[in-house]
């Protein structure tokens, strides 16, 4: 059993064994996403891009846990649409190599459709 199946099972049992699943249908999921997400960019809110790394530094527990918010409720989600969280990676990772090749995209941030 992978990490990932043990980390999806030991989820499912904690919301389980709170009679937790009437409230994580799809939609209530993905909202409880974003609002996580936002907490963890609440750390970051007003740092310039070199702060960023000193907040990383004094807050890292808060962040991690943050972090950890997201994962949980994002291996939640694809756990309860049946979709496999791994091999979904690996699919995108696949599509986005396509749409950014190395010579095109290396050291650029410009989205795909605007490499020449």
């Amino acid at each position: 059993m992978s990490d990932l199946q043990q980390i999806t099972e030991q989820i499912r049992r904690f919301r389980d064994e709170r009679d937790w699943m009437q409230f994580h249908n799809p939609k209530n999921l993905a909202v409880s996403i974003c609002l996580e997400s936002a907490e963890l960019l609440e750390h970051f809110q007003w740092s310039t891009a070199e702060q960023s790394e000193d907040v990383v530094r004094k807050k890292s527990e808060q962040i991690s846990a943050e972090i950890a918010d997201v994962a949980i409720y994002l291996i939640e989600l694809a756990d309860n649409l049946g979709i496999d969280l791994w091999q979904a990676i690996q699919k995108k990772l696949q599509q986005n190599a396509a749409k950014y090749p190395v010579e095109k995209a290396k050291g650029n941030a410009l989205k795909y459709t605007e490499l020449t």
